[in-house]
């Protein structure tokens, strides 16, 4: 699964949500016989399932994670509004409304190959954002112009907007689409035109039993009585990792292949896991 010359491997960790998320990441890292050319994860939820702080930010680098995309939840936590400024290895969606600090695409250059990606909200269900469509028009073209791969995180709601979106950018020539911001992993990962790697959801990493992360309890008072609760994050020793890994051709960004990753764990205790390597 390691990449070669002429390929490249990115392993794309869905939503972490919590404690318990981070945990599991870092735990799968640091037990990795084969690692991938680049670590990439969604951390909008790693902090008490809301946000992520300039600690736990800083916890996912020093884990192995080389980039960290955003979403909906990206503003949650006031401090980053501070740190994200110097937080280089962080994006956050590009379809904010303008004047957000931080940026939503960027060329990495990661174990010396160079890998653009680009971090966006969808619209549908979603909220008052800028059209995807059109950042996505302004910016595969000015990255394709550094590399030949370029990977998506389309945080979405609807699967038809993913869909729709997906194929879109597949048409573009993109070599990556992930979904994600449902917390449930789709079983439709496949190679889009012959060109594109797409999954409509990956999924998210934190503990098993939960609803997408949370406690129950909160989840049901709030569909049964149809009245407000508190929403608390479960943390839990048996997580599941849900992820993806893919290979892509380094001198035209085609993706040759991506698999889905949904596997349960039970957490070791801290002091047994060593911090993985972070990439240059």
């Amino acid at each position: 699964m390691s990449s070669s010359p002429s390929t490249f491997d990115i392993l794309y960790f869905g939503d972490i949500v919590g404690k318990s998320g981070r945990q599991a990441v870092k735990q799968y890292l640091a037990t990795l016989t084969e690692p991938a050319g680049a670590v990439i994860a969604n951390g909008e939820n790693a902090t008490h399932g809301f946000g992520i702080s300039e600690k736990h930010y800083h916890e996912l680098r020093e884990a192995g994670v080389d980039i960290i995309t955003g979403g909906n939840h990206t503003w949650d936590r006031k401090d980053i509004v501070e740190y994200i400024h110097n937080a280089e290895w962080m994006l956050r969606p590009d379809n904010f409304p303008a004047g957000n600090p931080g940026v939503g695409a960027k060329v990495f250059e990661v174990n010396g190959i160079k890998l653009g990606v680009i971090n966006l909200l969808g619209q549908v269900f979603m909220g008052n954002y800028n059209s995807p469509w059109e950042s996505i028009d302004r910016l595969l073209p000015r990255l394709k112009q550094e590399t030949s791969m370029v990977f998506i995180d389309f945080h979405a709601e609807t699967t038809a907007e993913k869909l729709a979106f997906g194929r879109y950018l597949s048409q573009l020539g993109a070599s990556v689409m992930v979904g994600t911001h449902t917390h449930v992993q789709t079983a439709d990962n496949k190679i889009l035109n012959g060109q594109m790697g797409y999954i409509t959801d990956v999924g998210f990493n934190g503990a098993s039993d939960s609803i997408i992360g949370m406690e129950p309890e909160g989840s049901l008072q709030r569909l049964m009585s149809c009245q407000p609760a508190r929403l608390e994050v479960a943390e839990s020793d048996e997580v599941q990792i849900n992820a993806v890994w893919v290979t892509l051709e380094t001198a035209t960004g085609k993706c040759l292949k991506i698999e889905r990753i949904n596997q349960q764990l039970t957490l070791a205790s801290t002091e047994s896991l060593g911090a993985a390597p972070v990439n240059p």
